[in-house]
């Protein structure tokens, strides 16, 4: 069985993504890692050549930003990635830039790799997830994360990146998948105030916005959420240095909940039950 990593990055460095810790989180599991960098204000390219790893194979992009609308650049850099994997791969792994997986769920994606490698119905594997905010202690818990999505897709050139990335469609339609009991850990949304602005005001072209977000102010709000938790689990072994190194603090209240009566009555029909009513899935899962 053959894997293939790949990922798409730009500017990680003023952005501060994770994007190390992503790509070191699935090399144990992959057998080559193609990541793509794209034209970048800052030593993106240098960054990525640091993890000096042989599986790591780098290629370079432009990124036609002009072209954006909502977030299809990001779809469009995947796309280009997808080209560069080995074409006898079976699977192929898509990491994005914020996400990293733990070590712990290294086997569990590995055995449900071999136990549909054969079965051509089966086109994705899906993956649960956990979307951090403000710091390392808290999760999003409401319906306002998605809760799943396909990070591993078969190696099938009809198996493209869909909209801003986020999933994948073959032949603009639907992929059958399977869920694998893996967490994709998502760190997106955990920086400081000023660097979350800054890096929300740097990506605003993709989504064609930047009139609105030249009207924010510097730093962002992280009061402004519906509902978290604290995250009582342990973090990946290849994020502990940059938790270590975090220089920022924020505190917040997981007792208050911002719900429209409709929401919250979704949100604690899901908590009984376990059951997301009315959710969009970018997917079919198979029986």
């Amino acid at each position: 069985m053959i894997i293939s990593g790949f990922t798409i990055i730009r500017n990680a460095v003023v952005n501060d993504y994770p994007i190390l810790e992503a790509i070191r989180s699935i090399l144990p599991m992959v057998d080559e890692m193609i990541v793509l960098v794209g034209d970048s204000s800052d030593d993106t390219l240098g960054l990525i050549r640091s993890i000096n790893d042989d599986k790591i194979k780098i290629h370079h992009s432009i990124w036609d930003i002009a072209q954006s609308k909502g977030g299809s650049i990001l779809a469009v850099e995947t796309n280009k990635a997808l080209q560069y994997v080995n074409p006898e791969s079976d699977w192929l792994f898509y990491i994005q830039g914020d996400e990293v997986i733990h070590e712990k769920y290294h086997s569990a994606i590995l055995d449900g790799c071999a136990k549909y490698k054969n079965d051509v119905k089966v086109d994705g594997l899906l993956f649960k997830y956990l979307h951090f905010y403000g710091t390392y202690d808290y999760v999003g818990d409401s319906r306002t994360w998605y809760a799943h999505e396909v990070r591993i897709i078969r190696n099938d050139k009809n198996i493209q990146a869909y909209r801003d990335a986020q999933g994948f469609r073959k032949n603009n339609e639907k992929i059958n998948v399977k869920p694998i009991d893996a967490y994709v850990y998502h760190y997106g949304w955990v920086k400081s105030p000023e660097q979350m602005q800054l890096k929300r005001k740097n990506v605003a072209g993709f989504w064609n916005i930047e009139a609105i977000m030249e009207k924010e102010p510097d730093f962002f709000d992280f009061t402004q959420f519906d509902s978290l938790q604290k995250f009582k689990g342990t973090h990946p072994a290849v994020m502990q240095e940059r938790i270590k190194n975090k220089n920022f603090h924020i505190e917040l209240d997981i007792q208050k909940k911002k719900f429209s009566f409709k929401d919250k009555l979704l949100y604690w029909f899901e908590k009984m039950t376990g059951i997301r009513l009315f959710d969009f899935k970018n997917y079919r899962i198979l029986k």
